[in-house]
């Protein structure tokens, strides 16, 4: 399983706008087939470079196993059309937070997750809570990383 993104190349810079400097929109991502027994996808978004430790941007669990993309500005909701439910980030929002880095260039990692089950979980919980959740479950993994400054 590969992520990838329109917007950006794996180590390249985040457009500005997917950042609380531009339009603050989530970016288009796709990935290649997931293993056969995938029974759902999660996705969470994260800076490890922020000052006071890692910062969550995005949490995202229960993608259809069909699915093969996020498009471009995903809603805030807490359930999608699809049935995908997200979670808090670290700005205490639900759904897609941008980089906003206070100084420097800060990586941002784009992790995705093919699980052996369905969590369904509610909507709202936390990367700590999606992490616990899907202990035992990870059919296999990929990442994307992009970098920004301001």
């Amino acid at each position: 399983m590969k992520i990838t993104s329109a917007a950006f190349q794996d180590g390249g810079l985040i457009p500005q706008k997917y950042t609380c400097d531009g339009e603050d929109v989530s970016p288009p991502l796709a990935w290649t087939d997931p293993p056969r027994e995938t029974q759902s996808i999660a996705l969470i978004a994260d800076d490890p470079d922020a000052p006071r430790g890692t910062w969550v941007h995005w949490v995202i669990y229960d993608l259809p196993p069909d699915a093969r993309e996020l498009s471009e500005g995903v809603p805030p909701a807490e359930t999608l059309p699809n049935g995908a439910k997200q979670g808090r980030n670290d700005f205490g929002k639900i759904g897609y937070g941008g980089p906003c880095p206070p100084r420097g260039t800060h990586r941002y990692f784009f992790k995705l997750y093919a699980l052996d089950r369905k969590l369904g979980l509610p909507a709202g919980k936390t990367k700590q809570e999606l992490l616990e959740a899907m202990r035992g479950h990870v059919l296999t993994e990929a990442q994307l990383m992009g970098r920004y400054a301001r």
